[in-house]
Protein backbone atom coordinates (compact mmCIF):
# COMPACT_ATOMS: atom_id res chain seq x y z
CA UNK A 1 0.00 0.00 0.00
CA UNK A 2 0.99 3.26 -0.96
CA UNK A 3 1.55 6.32 1.42
CA UNK A 4 -0.50 8.77 1.31
CA UNK A 5 0.51 12.05 0.58
CA UNK A 6 0.26 15.57 2.38
CA UNK A 7 -2.07 18.10 0.61
CA UNK A 8 -2.08 21.42 2.06
CA UNK A 9 -5.45 22.15 3.47
CA UNK A 10 -7.61 25.18 1.60
CA UNK A 11 -9.40 27.41 3.64
CA UNK A 12 -12.91 26.12 1.84
CA UNK A 13 -12.19 22.34 2.46
CA UNK A 14 -11.18 22.96 6.15
CA UNK A 15 -14.51 25.11 7.05
CA UNK A 16 -16.46 22.52 5.36
CA UNK A 17 -14.88 19.78 7.23
CA UNK A 18 -15.85 21.51 10.67
CA UNK A 19 -19.13 21.78 9.25
CA UNK A 20 -19.05 18.19 9.02
CA UNK A 21 -18.05 17.48 12.11
CA UNK A 22 -19.93 19.62 14.00
CA UNK A 23 -23.15 18.26 12.53
CA UNK A 24 -22.57 14.73 13.17
CA UNK A 25 -22.34 15.77 16.57
CA UNK A 26 -24.80 17.77 17.45
CA UNK A 27 -27.09 14.97 15.55
CA UNK A 28 -25.08 12.17 18.14
CA UNK A 29 -25.78 14.80 21.16
CA UNK A 30 -29.74 14.90 20.32
CA UNK A 31 -29.96 11.04 19.65
CA UNK A 32 -28.43 10.39 23.22
CA UNK A 33 -31.00 13.13 24.70
CA UNK A 34 -34.07 11.13 22.64
CA UNK A 35 -32.92 8.22 24.21
CA UNK A 36 -32.12 6.92 21.05
CA UNK A 37 -29.04 4.67 19.49
CA UNK A 38 -26.71 5.60 17.17
CA UNK A 39 -24.33 3.05 14.99
CA UNK A 40 -20.59 4.63 14.25
CA UNK A 41 -17.64 3.00 12.85
CA UNK A 42 -15.12 1.74 15.42
CA UNK A 43 -11.69 -0.10 15.05
CA UNK A 44 -13.26 -1.33 11.17
CA UNK A 45 -17.05 -2.45 12.08
CA UNK A 46 -19.95 -0.61 12.53
CA UNK A 47 -20.94 -0.14 16.72
CA UNK A 48 -24.17 0.76 17.74
CA UNK A 49 -23.82 3.22 20.72
CA UNK A 50 -27.10 3.33 23.31
CA UNK A 51 -29.50 1.82 25.78
CA UNK A 52 -32.04 0.73 23.55
CA UNK A 53 -29.00 -0.52 20.46
CA UNK A 54 -29.60 -3.97 19.13
CA UNK A 55 -28.19 -7.07 21.00
CA UNK A 56 -26.39 -8.35 17.96
CA UNK A 57 -24.45 -4.83 17.43
CA UNK A 58 -24.32 -4.51 20.83
CA UNK A 59 -22.33 -7.98 21.37
CA UNK A 60 -19.77 -6.61 18.26
CA UNK A 61 -18.73 -3.95 20.76
CA UNK A 62 -18.27 -5.54 23.55
CA UNK A 63 -16.06 -7.46 22.00
CA UNK A 64 -13.86 -5.34 20.70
Amino acid sequence: MSKPTQVPVTRESQATWDALRSAVAKALERKRKLGQYAVVWSDGAPVAIGDDAPEELKRKAATK
